[in-house]
């Protein structure tokens, strides 16, 4: 396994690429490496000389990481007469912005702006970043310090997020990203591609596959037609995508367990009238980062009126503590935890406190179940969809191959079960399959 011991972020005084100092290794393109520039999660797989695939991980205080969250962090700091920008990425960038939020400026989901022609630059702390730069800094922090000269072969998703979405302009900038990053040999793949890649090398004859790939915001589902020979020939068939996955059973799990316990579906009484507590205070927990936003003194204030006014106002202020100081990211380790232990029990217990407030919640499957169930439809709908555009029925796919760590969840996996047969569904690698697959995608496209 390759570890990283160091970050070396663009630390100080530069707007964009200019002026940082980053240790890479010589020109090698006998060097692949994959790239699953995620959403949420990002991996980077090299391919040795031996043939053996290795995930670099990243060490973290005492963890050592083998996904890298897709964030950037900056913030800007006084040097002597003058004010310098600095930024950093993947976990430290998490740890840059719960350390101090007012202060920094949080970019997330670069990935989903790609395709979008209406979205070209923004400016942070003053300074223009076009998109293309923000993903080029963001891979030098995944890049952790080597490789910008090896042949990387980037994933990209069959097609691009958003309504508007220019699946051409999409690939072109993610193209332009990793040239701004250094990378001088780079090749393209399909993400569902990549992800059946490792899984595909197994057949020994001709076969239709459908790949589920579930990321931390969004599912897709790709038909495609391996064909193993000389070098696996790969024909893709149907998709279908919905912006439904992990962090959505998350957000069920709060807004049963937790939501409640800080005042949603309270009342408070004001000139008369009884009214709900307003429903957008508990939106935020939606993505962790939401919270954080909260922590402005004009929200707070709200929150304290509503507060005063309610017949129970602890539990709106123990909200107010929690936004105060900055629990969301501790929050949802513990929801993702506990959703965790229950794709392999049948009961588990949610256990989170800060200060007075402490929540042991004991949580069966079959209510989990319950509470995401419209989920499940809908995602079972887009595997319907999946099919549909590739005009077959369910009985002519040969292999399902699902990856992510949704895929992990009984109540998912039994969708597929349903329409295919447990005998045909297969997984593994449910984190690094698509970065793995993607350096095996390139060293079969540069072989002779």
């Amino acid at each position: 396994m390759y570890r990283s011991f160091t970050y070396p972020a663009c630390i100080g005084g530069a707007p964009g690429l200019e002026g940082c100092t980053f240790f890479l290794i010589g020109h090698d393109v006998n060097q692949l490496i994959g790239i699953d520039f995620g959403t949420t999660n990002s991996v980077l797989a090299r391919l040795g000389a031996d043939g053996r695939i290795s995930t670099t991980t990243y060490k973290f205080g005492a963890a050592e990481l083998d996904v890298f969250r897709t964030i950037l962090c900056f913030w800007s700091e006084q040097h002597g007469a003058t004010r310098s920008l600095q930024h950093a990425a993947g976990p430290y960038a998490v740890a840059q912005y719960l350390d101090d939020p007012a202060d920094n400026r949080l970019i997330m989901s670069m990935k989903t702006y790609l395709a979008q022609h209406s979205f070209s630059r923004t400016s942070i702390f003053g300074r223009m970043f076009s998109l293309e730069q923000l993903i080029a800094l963001f891979l030098r922090g995944l890049l952790a310090g080597g490789d910008a000269h090896a042949a990387v072969t980037a994933g990209r998703p069959v097609k691009f997020a958003g309504e508007t979405a220019d699946d051409a302009f999409g690939e072109a900038r993610l193209r332009g990203a990793f040239a701004q990053a250094g990378f001088g040999t780079i090749d393209v793949a399909l993400e569902p591609e990549a992800a059946g890649y490792r899984f595909a090398r197994t057949l020994t004859a001709p076969a239709t596959v459908l790949v589920g790939d579930f990321g931390g915001g969004t599912s897709d589902f790709s038909v495609m037609r391996f064909t193993p020979d000389q070098h696996m020939r790969v024909l893709p068939l149907g998709y279908a995508g919905i912006g439904i996955a992990g962090d959505s059973f998350d957000y069920r799990i709060i807004d049963r367990l937790v939501s409640p316990l800080l005042g949603k579906g309270d009342k408070y009484h004001i000139m008369g009238a009884d009214l709900p507590v307003p429903p957008e205070y508990f939106a935020g927990f939606a993505r962790w980062h939401r919270l954080s936003l909260m922590r402005n003194p004009r929200t707070l204030r709200a929150i304290e009126e509503v507060a005063a006014a309610s017949p129970d106002p602890t539990r709106l202020r123990t909200l107010i503590s929690l936004i105060e100081d900055e629990l969301g990211y501790q929050l949802y380790q513990s929801v993702s935890a506990v959703k965790a232990e229950l794709s392999h029990a049948d009961n588990a217990v949610l256990r989170f406190a800060h200060g007075d407030f402490a929540i042991e919640q004991p949580i069966a499957r079959h209510e989990f179940e319950s509470w995401i169930a419209d989920d499940l439809r809908q995602i079972a709908a887009t595997i319907d969809q999946a099919l549909t555009t590739a005009g077959l029925r369910h009985e002519e796919i040969d292999r399902v191959f699902l990856t992510g760590g949704t895929s992990f969840v009984p109540a998912v996996r039994a969708l597929f079960a349903a329409r295919f047969g447990e005998h045909k569904i297969s997984g593994g690698g449910e984190f690094v399959s698509v970065a793995e697959g993607l350096a095996l995608i390139g060293r079969d496209r540069l072989a002779p």
